[in-house]
């Protein structure tokens, strides 16, 4: 089982948060909420917060941008995983990814299947990298939100959590981009 080892120090990242949406406004956006909510209560930093509608390209350029800013180190969005001809949250994001994490989708399903059953598959939860930011995508409702941010994000974000965990290797994600050419390769 993991655990939190107290003798590391705790160290907060900037998170931005993108409810994805046509009927919701910052003042009702109980998914969005939750997970501001919670990652300030865990020490983290809410390092952005946006609204847009259920539109690939509105998502993507939000994303992107995130994605190039320093000062962004995870996205969570929330909404648009389902299967209705509006939700198209991973058709936005996950062309973003260098890295999908296939692993993330399975254990928020396992996590949601103890709650809610078999209705577990209408989600198509889905996370991975880009460059140096992680990427997660929740489904919209506040359970779901509760639900991946307790039983994977908020362990996952400690750098505390053994035996392992995203922070400790967060330095190392980019390192692709700016390994030297070898010797002789084309530009």
């Amino acid at each position: 089982m993991p655990s939190i080892d107290e003798s590391k120090p705790f160290i907060p990242l900037n998170v931005a948060v993108l409810t994805v949406s046509d009927t919701r406004s910052l003042a009702d956006d109980k998914s969005g909420t939750t997970l501001a909510e919670r990652l300030t209560a865990a020490g983290h930093k809410l390092g952005a917060r946006e609204i847009v509608t259920d539109d690939v390209e509105a998502i993507q350029a939000l994303v992107k941008k995130w994605i190039a800013d320093a000062s962004i180190d995870v996205v969570i969005t929330t909404g648009g995983t389902g299967f209705t001809g509006r939700d198209v949250t991973p058709e936005a994001v996950e062309p973003l990814f260098e890295k999908r994490m296939d692993g993330f989708s399975i254990a928020f399903h396992m996590l949601s299947h103890a709650k809610i059953g078999t209705s577990t598959i209408q989600s198509r939860a889905t996370a991975g990298t880009a460059g140096s930011t992680f990427i997660f995508c929740l489904p919209g409702s506040p359970g779901a939100c509760r639900d991946g941010w307790d039983g994977i994000l908020a362990p996952q974000l400690d750098y505390r959590t053994r035996p392992c965990n995203f922070v400790e290797i967060m330095p190392r994600l980019d390192e692709h981009l700016r390994r030297p050419k070898a010797k002789g390769a084309s530009a």
